[in-house]
């Protein structure tokens, strides 16, 4: 006969289901990243462009701005190339660059879960398309375009919010694998459930 105040092996392996069925749930119920990440672009973006016209209508190009002492100002220049002007002969390899980027932002979203995930990457696309499209509209032609560089950092280079956007996303991946190897909350959990098995196990063969 089986006591009745133990627990069967039918009753752990039942609990153990609905621990590995509550945990798909929840990874089920996190959003996919692409929804938010082309929405957090798209605001991205928005602003990118928005300031790239404020810098043309209100600065003179040459003409610095000072906004934190000598670290921080605002001088309106166009940027053919890369950052630091590199490659500033070879637009068309940026624009290429830039157009893989975006589609490889949005391939890598289309597989991840998760909010902060579809922020980082959000943050990543809206870059690269607020440079993208200047490269394709603005003068001097179709996607050999100057990008509209207007914030000077001291004496170094000159960015735009679309750089600090990249920048910004690819840091927050960064934090976010090296977080995720060195947490794993969830190994415990595997641990502590298959002792408890055994343990309800060992109960039930002294109770034969």
């Amino acid at each position: 006969m089986i006591a009745q105040g133990a627990g069967s092996p039918a009753e752990a392996a039942a609990e153990g289901v609905e621990e590995s069925l509550s945990g798909r749930e929840i990874r089920k119920s996190s959003p996919r990243a692409l929804g938010v990440a082309l929405a957090v672009a798209a605001l991205g973006l928005i602003l990118d462009q928005v300031t790239k016209m404020l810098a043309i209508a209100q600065l003179t190009p040459g003409s610095r701005v000072p906004l934190i002492a000598d670290l921080l100002s605002l001088l309106l220049v166009r940027n053919p190339g890369a950052a630091f002007s590199i490659g500033s002969g070879a637009a068309w390899v940026f624009t290429v660059i830039g157009a893989l980027a975006a589609a490889v932002m949005i391939g890598v979203a289309v597989r991840l879960r998760g909010i902060r995930w579809g922020i980082a990457l959000g943050l990543i696309l809206g870059g690269a398309v607020g440079n993208l499209a200047d490269r394709l509209l603005k003068p001097p032609s179709f996607g050999q375009g100057h990008v509209t560089d207007f914030i000077a950092y001291g004496d170094l280079f000159i960015g735009n919010i679309a750089d600090i956007l990249v920048v910004s996303g690819v840091l927050l991946c960064l934090i976010f694998v090296v977080s995720g190897r060195q947490w794993k909350p969830h190994a415990p959990e595997k641990v502590d459930s298959t002792r408890a098995w055994r343990d309800r196990s060992g109960d039930f063969g002294g109770n034969n």
